[in-house]
């Protein structure tokens, strides 16, 4: 039998054959390059670490998960009795046992417990914030998109707004305005509003320099003006994308309020800090609990109800 053999490459293909063996050995120098740099910072921040650590960095290193022992409650029912202020067998008459303390009384015997009523606040925060964040953001959006605004320095002001508005974490925010108005629902409700107007204002601009303009040529030839136009023409077709992004920023913010409430913004997430740093085991679990489903409640609604309003062919690989 004759042994078959590749056919010669002409002297193009040799030059390319060059060429792409170049860029590959190239790319794995600067891979490797890459890699080691990575790994320098690392050991430069470690070191940097143990230093800070009065040298005690890796040897306490073993110990990093030692703070989860004072989790692990007496009786696990004690995590259920905290939730719901339920009285508990095992009280020693402190604070961290005493679970009926935090009732919020309606009316005669009938009581709403202390972190359902906690969860209620941080929700509602979340809810003002959207609301006040989507009022903002569809105010800014028509003046920063490129075909609604044809005035580049309008259009450049609304931008700019925008990214100042993003540019701040939610919780440099909060600090400023909790030394205005005091710690509390309200300073929550101005950072997270806040943010959320720049976050949303650029996903709304951007949702409407993607429409056909079509609509809004036809407006055009019949006398219509700029509000008119926006109005008929823009707003019903990103109206299904402005709610859905709207719900997906719901979902984001309902933790942002929890994080607030942390720096002194109201809410669950200001319990939550002190019965992590009381060491009160039960009561932290419990908060966790009801933190965990109703985030995972908000999300799977709004999902739902994205699903609804933009169908279920968008959601199709």
């Amino acid at each position: 039998m004759s042994r078959t053999t590749e056919p010669a490459l002409s002297p193009k293909g040799l030059e390319l054959d060059r060429r792409w063996r170049a860029l590959a050995a190239q790319r794995r120098l600067y891979t490797i390059l890459i890699l080691l740099g990575v790994g320098g910072a690392l050991v430069a921040s470690l070191r940097y670490a143990n230093e800070t650590n009065a040298g005690d960095f890796f040897e306490r290193l073993p110990h990093f998960f030692d703070f989860t022992s004072w989790l692990i409650p007496r009786d696990w029912n004690d995590v259920w009795r905290a939730l719901f202020d339920v009285a508990t067998p095992s009280a020693d008459g402190t604070e961290a046992t005493n679970y009926p303390l935090g009732r919020v009384y309606l009316f005669g015997d009938v009581y709403l417990p202390e972190y359902f009523e906690l969860m209620l606040v941080t929700l509602n925060i979340a809810l003002v914030s959207t609301l006040v964040g989507v009022l903002g953001g569809v105010s800014l959006c028509f003046l920063a998109a490129r075909n609604t605004m044809t005035n580049a320095w309008m259009r450049g002001f609304a931008r700019r707004v925008a990214e100042i508005m993003r540019a701040f974490p939610e919780i440099v925010i909060a600090g400023f305005f909790a030394a205005i108005l005091s710690i509390g629902p309200i300073a929550a409700i101005f950072a997270v509003g806040i943010h959320t107007i720049g976050a949303l204002g650029k996903l709304f601009y951007e949702v409407v320099e993607n429409i056909d303009m079509g609509a809004n040529e036809g407006l055009s030839a019949v006398g219509a003006n700029w509000f008119e136009k926006v109005r008929f023409g823009t707003l019903p077709l990103i109206l299904p994308n402005l709610v859905s992004y709207s719900l997906l920023r719901l979902e984001i913010n309902v933790r942002a309020s929890t994080i607030i409430g942390a720096v002194g913004g109201g809410g669950i997430g200001q319990e939550l800090k002190l019965a992590i740093s009381r060491g009160f085991g039960a009561k932290t679990l419990a908060l966790v609990l009801i933190l965990f489903v109703t985030i995972v409640i908000v999300d799977n609604l709004s999902a739902h109800l994205r699903r609804r309003l933009v169908g279920e062919q968008a959601f199709g690989l």
